[in-house]
């Protein structure tokens, strides 16, 4: 629930009641991520209404295409963002722009796409009154799984007992190892756009990978 009263706006959450980790915790985050992205699933990429992931605003406008949906409204998004907020030089928003024009060369469409977390790293799971995971503080959207699995590498946190179950459950396609740092090149730019310039020679170092 949310609203405002006095003046003063509120949120309403569900409270998790933190115990101990179980045996089976990674195990369980691995294989329950796969089940939610192969069993929750639509047609098209994107979500009914605009959310945030961190404090940047996430632009969702429904797109039949995966790749479509990922350059206009991830990359180019962010991009603009950083250029007009002078935090990306001409050259590298240059680059940027030639690297989205590639995208159906390096990425997989999909027809169906998963409903994803969207901001997955380790400070955005936790061990609920179980003792198994809950995922909290999303950016979700549908898109594609990959984009989700590759953020749990961006800063650890994840054990290879996640990844073993996850691939167990559903394995990830061949050659998502090359493509993996592309999806989080949307998070190192957001990082960029948050925290200012110290990010800024990561998302260099990502696009000059792939162009």
């Amino acid at each position: 629930g949310w609203g405002s009263d006095a003046g003063a706006s509120f949120l309403l959450m569900e409270y998790v009641d933190s115990a101990p980790r179980s045996p089976d915790y990674d195990r369980a985050l691995g294989r329950g991520l796969a089940r939610l992205h192969r069993e929750r699933t639509e047609s098209l990429a994107g979500l009914g209404f605009d959310n945030y992931i961190g404090s940047t605003p996430q632009r969702n406008t429904r797109c039949d295409s995966w790749i479509e949906f990922f350059a206009i409204h991830r990359l180019s998004f962010q991009a603009e963002l950083a250029r007009s907020g002078g935090l990306l030089d001409a050259g590298t928003a240059a680059e940027i722009e030639r690297l989205i024009g590639r995208l159906r060369e390096l990425l997989p469409d999909t027809e169906r796409k998963s409903l994803i977390h969207g901001d997955l790293w380790g400070g955005n799971v936790m061990t609920g009154p179980d003792g198994l995971p809950a995922l909290i503080d999303p950016a979700v959207y549908f898109g594609h799984r990959e984009a989700d699995v590759a953020m749990t590498e961006l800063f650890g946190g994840f054990s290879r007992a996640f990844y073993a179950e996850y691939n167990n459950e559903w394995p990830l396609d061949s050659g998502y190892a090359k493509r993996s740092d592309l999806y989080n090149l949307y998070h190192m730019m957001n990082h960029l756009n948050i925290f200012g310039g110290s990010y800024l020679g990561s998302v260099r170092s990502i696009v000059r990978r792939y162009t």
